[in-house]
């Protein structure tokens, strides 16, 4: 369907494309992985369907005051890395990143499958990682179960983030196994679960893990945004959301307050698959507020 066209009423997304010696505040970079998902997914398609879905909005923030996204932020769009997945993905993932994070104040990369954390938390160079996760993603072996054990054990050493530098929010019962566990406890990883984000409160929650995240001097925090973290109902699309997950304000919330940190210089949104969306493409729809919502953050640091 045609979206209506309003001179006053400007939509958010199609932003420039990013050239080389371009300067910006954000650029967004597509890296579409999928094949070594877990589960079954049309991931591959999900950076398309979110830049489409972005302009459903527009660039405004209430406030008060208004703010005008694209008149305050310069918003820079990169495309895609070609087949991310495997070695020679990975190692275009990382390349691209880095000479992204050299001239952005915000890498904001659009998955693809939870694999993408790794080369992009690499290209980055971050030092402190924050996951919104129902799951620990501490598997062994190379899968989208796995971006946070390979950031630790698999990382070239000066890439490799210490794991006491790391923070998972939301993750949930029955979504997790007691080894996995474990290995977090064993490895120091802060781990705040659900029901925890929930008695303590958005603020209380940022401020802890950003702290932790954001220790030592010249730090840099990537933020994983995994989608299937909130409520099924609000992300259908997400092959391992379940019910009773993060409500979708939640979500946004803490993608919010955790971007506001200026030591935060990457962030991903993953795990949602496009092609398993439902007709009005809510989980999709999610994932793009999520990007306008680190804009947002961006704006008011």
């Amino acid at each position: 369907m045609a979206l209506s066209h309003d001179e006053l009423w400007p939509r958010a997304g199609s932003w420039p494309a990013f050239e080389a010696g371009d300067d910006a505040d954000a650029v967004l970079l597509g890296v579409p992985t999928w094949r070594s998902s877990l589960s079954p997914t049309g991931a591959h398609a999900t950076p398309a369907a979110i830049r489409e879905a972005l302009t459903r909005y527009s660039a405004t923030l209430m406030g008060p005051p208004v703010v005008d996204l694209a008149e305050t932020l310069r918003i820079l769009d990169a495309g895609d890395v070609i087949e991310p997945d495997g070695e020679r993905g990975i190692a275009a993932t990382v390349d691209r990143v880095r000479g992204l994070a050299d001239t952005a104040r915000l890498v904001i990369a659009l998955g693809g499958d939870n694999a993408l954390t790794y080369p992009v938390a690499r290209g980055a160079g971050a030092t402190g990682l924050i996951t919104i996760d129902a799951h620990f993603d501490l598997r062994d072996g190379i899968s989208n179960g796995s971006p946070v054990r390979r950031l630790v054990e698999d990382a070239p050493e000066a890439e490799r983030v210490e794991p006491t530098r790391i923070v998972q929010i939301g993750i949930a019962d029955f979504a997790n196994s007691a080894a996995y566990a474990a290995r977090a406890a064993d490895w120091g990883i802060r781990v705040i679960t659900l029901d925890e984000v929930r008695r303590r409160g958005m603020a209380d929650v940022v401020a802890e893990a950003t702290s932790i995240a954001g220790a030592g001097a010249g730090a840099r925090i990537h933020l994983d945004v995994d989608v299937d973290a909130a409520d099924r109902s609000a992300a259908p699309g997400c092959p391992a959301s379940v019910p009773g997950g993060l409500a979708a304000w939640e979500l946004r919330a803490l993608v919010r307050g955790i971007t506001a940190d200026l030591r935060v210089v990457s962030a991903d949104i993953a795990e949602v698959d496009a092609t398993a969306d439902t007709d009005d493409m809510r989980t999709v729809r999610l994932a793009a507020l999520c990007v306008l919502e680190m804009l947002a953050a961006l704006a008011t640091r």
